[in-house]
């Protein structure tokens, strides 16, 4: 066990000047992001009236409240029935385990054409879910419907792996004292685990739904109409040039910052375990 005093002449190394050999390689990372938006957002500012063109365009408006008002809904479905896996996931011992998170994470690898393909064969009207589903009324081709599933599928494993490592945390024993008072399962977990991983449940959410209103592949494969944004940005490259173009996708990414913001600002404190109180 270390002393006080090893504890204390170790702390200089990990602190002020010494961060600097850290701080320089990474800062190229984020020194790509910036010069990233500053090529978009230069232009724009340059030529105002592109960015007044296109925040008055009712069809701009159009597919934001789609894509925005989609990936909402697609965070809301990941979760209602996400959470629940990630929190099997997380207390698990089944041999099987390996094989379920494998699967939530194939739409990380699957290149995004090929997940639109598994989307579409899945809900076109003809598909596995999409012919039982449309004889209740639910369509999925050029429809609301669809691009929401798009949206689901790409964003699973943002959502699970997020929250499962927030469950993961929790330790069991806390649990064990909620059951042996007399609560049940799911009173225990509604009391217990989903309080305490609040903040990486609301990470998750965060991830997904970036991850959702970001997909073009998947989304327009099963549903070109309605219009996302991403669908809308492609279009007018090809039709209005780049200038056009980048109005909307800076006007994209100023909601996204703005949003990405307020969400971090008001969550800050959201609950989560901390082990070292």
């Amino acid at each position: 066990m270390s002393s006080p005093e090893f504890s204390h002449r170790k702390r200089p190394w990990f602190s002020g000047h010494s961060l600097l050999a850290f701080w320089i390689p990474g800062m190229i990372l984020v020194g790509v992001i910036v010069l990233a938006l500053l090529v978009i957002a230069i232009p724009v500012l340059r030529n105002p009236e592109y960015l007044a063109s296109a925040a008055a365009d009712p069809v701009v408006f159009q597919a934001f409240l789609v894509t925005f008002l989609a990936g909402f809904c697609a965070v809301g479905i990941l979760a209602l029935l996400g959470t629940p896996l990630a929190y099997a996931l997380s207390r698990s011992e089944s041999p099987y385990k390996g094989l379920v998170e494998t699967l939530v994470d194939i739409p990380l690898v699957l290149p995004h054409t090929v997940a639109g393909l598994m989307v579409y064969l899945l809900f076109m009207s003809r598909g596995v879910l999409g012919a039982p589903l449309g004889e209740l009324g639910l369509v999925f081709e050029d429809a609301f419907p669809g691009i929401v599933a798009a949206m689901v599928f790409v964003s699973i494993p943002y959502y699970v792996n997020a929250v499962r490592e927030g469950f993961g945390r929790v330790p069991v024993q806390l649990e064990n004292v909620a059951r042996s008072l007399g609560a049940s399962r799911i009173r225990m977990f509604l009391s217990v685990p989903l309080p305490l991983t609040t903040r990486h449940i609301l990470y998750g959410a965060l991830l997904a739904w970036g991850r959702a209103i970001g997909e073009f592949a998947a989304v327009i494969m099963i549903a070109y109409f309605p219009v996302v944004i991403s669908t809308l940005i492609y279009y007018r490259f090809n039709t209005g040039g780049i200038a056009e173009s980048q109005a909307i996708a800076f006007l994209l990414i100023l909601l996204c910052l703005v949003l990405f913001f307020i969400f971090r600002f008001l969550t800050r404190r959201a609950g989560v375990y901390d082990d070292r109180s």
